[in-house]
């Protein structure tokens, strides 16, 4: 059963107003009026600093807690341990005649703080080493674990996303929120037509990739009553499994360096596979020395990229316009193979000339 975040935040401040009144009305010194006065400022004031905690560390998912606590655990044994090689050099030894009490239990203190630290960090560091399963805690190799991509609603309109997963890239990777699907449900029955038609695509593609091979789409259960906003649920959803979100909404990028998550961008992604030249585009580039064939001129793209000019011989230190006639791929990178542009130096519609 899910209980409102916002419910428990107000039951424990009412509990810890409840339990500090009564306390600070048990004592026998003071006034009454008082007393309570004073018991329902300090609840109210711890009660606020455990939602500040809350706040504090809501973007750190289960797995990392779960970690900590191992680690302060096999820490607290480490300081143990040392604590009681100390006292048996001191059983043997005159350093406890000779040291003061005081700088003992200091040392003391010392020691088992350092086993502490040294212990919880040894644990957080071998946490990629070690695969140890219990109940909530699970110490993985996540060098090595590709993260699960949650895919929201623009994805699914996206039908591109279904050549993307037969290639094998997002296998046994991607999940959808069942609070997705019922959101898409709802649209395809009230929404306007747009709405619909565009519902109704997203269940059809969500369908088409259950069908994929290899590729075990998941669907995840889990959902969020007192979150009203799907976009806040994808963000939930993502800090609980630590999973990332695959989107082709370009506004997400912007919101997951506010909200700490990762997310996919599907057009940044389309965008990276695009060739790096195109024939018939149009670049601008410096003509640094003269190539092999005659009046021809050869200059380079900011990567390094060849760059042969058919005529830029005559505009050797120039900047120039170049249309791209091919662009070749050889064994030591891409060459692009380049006409002067008309005198006029003006691109024809549909092409933009590109500083290089």
């Amino acid at each position: 059963m899910n209980i409102s975040i916002a419910f428990l935040r107000i039951f424990f401040i009412l509990l810890s107003i409840v339990f500090f009144t009564i306390f600070m009305t048990s004592t026998p010194t003071g006034d009454s009026t008082t007393n309570i006065l004073w018991g329902m400022g300090l609840g109210i004031t711890f009660g606020c600093f455990l939602v500040a905690l809350d706040m504090l560390f809501r973007r750190y998912n289960l797995r990392a807690f779960n970690i900590a606590i191992i680690g302060v655990f096999i820490g607290y044994l480490m300081g143990e341990a040392l604590l009681l090689v100390f006292n048996a050099i001191l059983e043997i030894s005159s350093i406890s005649v000779v040291i003061q009490p005081q700088t003992l239990e200091i040392i003391k203190i010392a020691l088992f703080l350092f086993g502490i630290y040294l212990g919880t960090i040894m644990t957080l560091r071998a946490s990629d080493e070690l695969y140890v399963s219990i109940p909530f805690v699970k110490f993985t190799q996540t060098t090595q674990k590709k993260k699960d991509l949650i895919v929201d609603t623009s994805v699914l309109a996206d039908a591109r996303i279904i050549d993307v997963v037969a290639t094998g890239l997002f296998d046994h990777q991607l999940i959808i929120p069942r609070f997705v699907i019922k959101e898409l449900y709802a649209q395809s029955e009230t929404g306007d037509e747009p709405t619909r038609v565009r519902a109704r695509r997203c269940l059809d593609v969500s369908k088409k990739l259950e069908a994929v091979p290899h590729l075990e789409l998941r669907y995840n259960d889990t959902d969020f009553p007192e979150v009203k906003d799907t976009t806040g649920k994808l963000v939930r959803l993502a800090r609980l499994l630590d999973a990332n979100i695959l989107s082709a909404d370009v506004s997400r990028v912007q919101m997951s360096s506010i909200e700490g998550i990762s997310i996919i961008n599907m057009h940044s992604l389309s965008n990276a596979l695009k060739p790096l030249m195109q024939a018939g585009e149009f670049i601008r580039i410096k003509i640094q020395r003269y190539g092999k064939e005659p009046r021809q001129g050869v200059g380079y793209l900011e990567d390094g990229t060849m760059v042969v000019v058919n005529g830029g011989g005559d505009f050797i230190g120039d900047l120039i316009d170049a249309r791209v006639l091919s662009v070749k791929h050889t064994t030591s990178g891409r060459m692009i193979f380049c006409n002067v542009a008309d005198e006029s130096g003006e691109a024809p519609s549909g092409f933009e000339v590109e500083d290089v």
